[in-house]
């Protein structure tokens, strides 16, 4: 049996529809957990990114953190962190989150950085104030590259939260680790094309998000 006729057996089964196991419930875990991850990593990363991309500091510091940090291996980190502090989600975000902040810290300060400094003089000349110069000039001319930043910050999320289910978590990893323990290959097939349809379904919301929170003369800027 090739793979397409495990991934049509797998979703035209209809047990996998309804349930606790059912697709329904196990792609609402898995975007609640990347989400969450997500969302915390934000929280740190643009932060961060943008005060040091406007003020020039820290650069150094940024790219070895980045470095360090794209350096530990997900999973190993994730058993570690269980093997400390039990079962639980917590443990799950830690590897997660710091997967996820390199690109969000990286890139937003590189975006800020490559900001036309003529503007930003100006509205200095001006009198603004730093944090107006930061919001109302460079922020929305960085927009589009910190977007990118996050959108591969979410794709990577969502591609390795399936590491929740090896710590008896659910999530879209559950069919790929059950059904590896079941020798079941349809169910991890199905899981896997799962995953991999919501990392493209992803890729698709940063795009419409692109489009509709870039104003239009930033697009078109070469």
């Amino acid at each position: 049996m090739n793979v397409l006729n495990f991934v049509n057996a797998f979703f035209s089964d209809g047990a996998h529809w309804h349930g606790y196991d059912g697709i329904p419930q196990r792609l609402l875990e898995h975007l609640h957990y990347s989400a969450l991850a997500l969302g915390v990593a934000a929280l740190i990363g643009l932060p961060v990114g943008l005060v040091t991309g406007h003020t020039g500091r820290g650069g150094n510091a940024l790219a070895f953190v980045a470095t360090a940090a794209r350096a530990l291996p997900s999973f190993g980190l994730l058993v570690l962190i269980v093997i400390m502090m039990g079962f639980g989600l917590f443990p799950v975000m830690i590897p997660l989150v710091i997967l996820a902040v390199p690109p969000i810290l990286v890139t937003t300060y590189e975006a800020i950085r490559s900001v036309d400094p003529a503007p930003v003089d100006a509205a200095r000349g001006m009198g603004m104030r730093e944090s107006r110069v930061l919001l109302q000039v460079e922020l929305p001319v960085a927009l589009p590259l910190i977007l990118s930043g996050l959108r591969s910050a979410a794709i990577q999320i969502v591609s390795t939260a399936t590491i929740a289910a090896y710590v008896s978590l659910g999530g879209l990893g559950r069919y790929i680790v059950d059904g590896l323990y079941q020798r079941d290959y349809e169910k991890v097939v199905g899981g896997a094309t799962l995953v991999a349809v919501l990392a493209l379904v992803t890729l698709g919301l940063f795009w419409a998000a692109g489009r509709f929170a870039v104003s239009p003369g930033v697009r078109r800027k070469p």
